[in-house]
């Protein structure tokens, strides 16, 4: 007997929305963009982030308001230099980013450093006038040994968290950043043992939190000042839900910022103290401010039971948050001519790395199932647009996997003139810094 036919492939996860369509590039404006840089190339827009910094300005506060942008988003000096003029100060991840965010034109003073590695070289840093958060007992030892009787900030784990994902989860007892709540007795030791004064109470405790959780660990902050008399700030940290595709939902910062203005005004009313609020976005403001400009260098088809795959000239390489947390973002196609394609199908997207998890379209909670997209009809040669690229992408992406450069970022200005902000990675820069091997040591 003939031998049975091959069993059908697994059904695909449910695609939950619609063909996405382009943010702020027209067609001809994507077309235009591979013309002049070509791809795959990061353009930003001006008006977007303009825009996103008014609103994080307009956050619901009592006593004063401080907005840092977390600068781990997008370090880009363009985009720094943006919110420097509208008046944004600095959430610095690490020393070398305070040392860019002040090439960048921003004083010390401005920059607030929590660090999960406190650099050897912080006393030239804090001697400049850098605020410091110490994010763990021993980083509070070694700033009350250098700097007696100063004035410091404490980042706590307040012992919840929430995150899009639990990679982007930064609370509770999974997580390794701050101070353990349940080791406060310790922390004030310290500060008791070095006559430091804390200014500061930071707690932060995920991306794309859920602003219940949220609001709940502000009350929990607000306790964690009682602590401390000399407190006169609390930062909140940032981690405001952006919806990149069309289905999802977004943070209100007036609904989640309201009740915790409501909160500060009542700790004053109850013990004196009118504390200063810090919030520290970074997808906020960029998330939905960047597109990804690629071509669609290749086809595959896996069959009649398999897949048809657009291979892209990016990838992980421009991109790595399909492929670290299963994340989702709009892909839109332009045919080469500048349009938008007529007809529609079914993809899967990878990325141009020899890489299995190079992959655009991951299942919508798993970074390891492919997942087919409806968008329009494309080939060799067409364009796809990359939406909601703005934050965690050029920033955090997989640098010179495959030895391919960097790619070039671009910032659309309000009136449409594409300035080149980032030239792309010179190939022979990749291997610069290498020195050769000595013959006689082979």
């Amino acid at each position: 007997p003939p031998p049975p036919p091959p069993a059908p492939p697994p059904a695909m996860p449910a695609v939950k929305h619609d063909v996405e369509k382009l943010q702020f590039l027209t067609p001809e404006e994507a077309k235009q963009v591979k013309d002049m840089y070509g791809t795959p190339t990061y353009v930003y827009d001006l008006a977007r982030l303009k825009e996103q910094a008014s609103k994080v300005l307009a956050f619901p506060h009592a006593f004063g308001l401080t907005v840092r942008y977390a600068m781990k988003a997008s370090p880009n000096a363009a985009i720094l230099k943006v919110f420097r003029n509208a008046g944004l100060h600095i959430d610095a991840s690490s020393g070398f980013e305070v040392r860019r965010a002040v090439q960048a034109g921003f004083k010390y003073s401005d920059i607030s450093l929590s660090s999960q590695e406190l650099p050897e070289f912080f006393p030239e840093l804090v001697n400049q006038g850098l605020n410091i958060n110490a994010c763990s007992l021993s980083q509070l030892e070694s700033f009350g040994k250098e700097f007696p009787g100063a004035e410091i900030g404490l980042r706590f784990n307040p012992g919840l968290g929430s995150g899009g994902t639990g990679k982007t989860n930064v609370g509770g007892p999974s997580s390794s950043f701050g101070i353990w709540h349940e080791l406060l007795p310790q922390a004030k030791a310290l500060v008791e043992q070095y006559d430091l004064k804390v200014v500061r109470i930071h707690t932060h405790i995920g991306s794309g939190s859920d602003p219940a959780v949220w609001m709940k660990v502000s009350g929990m902050s607000l306790d964690l000042c009682r602590e401390f008399p000399s407190v006169t700030s609390l930062n909140l940290g940032g981690g405001y839900k952006v919806g990149r595709m069309a289905y999802e939902g977004s943070t209100d910062l007036n609904v989640v910022g309201t009740p915790v203005k409501k909160a500060f005004e009542a700790f004053a009313a109850e013990t004196g103290r009118k504390l200063q609020l810090e919030i520290e976005p970074g997808t906020f403001l960029l998330a939905n401010s960047c597109a990804i400009v690629c071509s669609v260098q290749d086809m595959v088809q896996t069959g009649d039971n398999g897949h048809t795959f657009i291979k892209l000239d990016a990838g992980m390489t421009e991109v790595l948050r399909p492929s670290l947390y299963a994340a989702q973002h709009p892909l839109v196609t332009v045919t080469a001519k500048g349009h938008l394609p007529t007809e529609t199908a079914k993809y899967v997207v990878v990325g141009h790395c020899c890489e299995s998890g190079d992959l655009m379209t991951p299942g919508p909670d798993d970074a390891e199932e492919i997942a087919e997209r409806e968008m329009g009809k494309v080939e060799r040669g067409d364009l796809l647009v990359v939406e909601g690229a703005g934050a965690y992408c050029a920033g955090m992406s997989s640098k010179n996997y495959n030895s391919f450069p960097e790619a070039p970022e671009v910032m659309k200005g309000t009136d449409g003139t594409m300035h080149l902000i980032r030239q792309k990675q010179p190939l022979e820069q990749i291997w610069s810094n290498e020195l050769e091997l000595p013959d006689s040591a082979c």
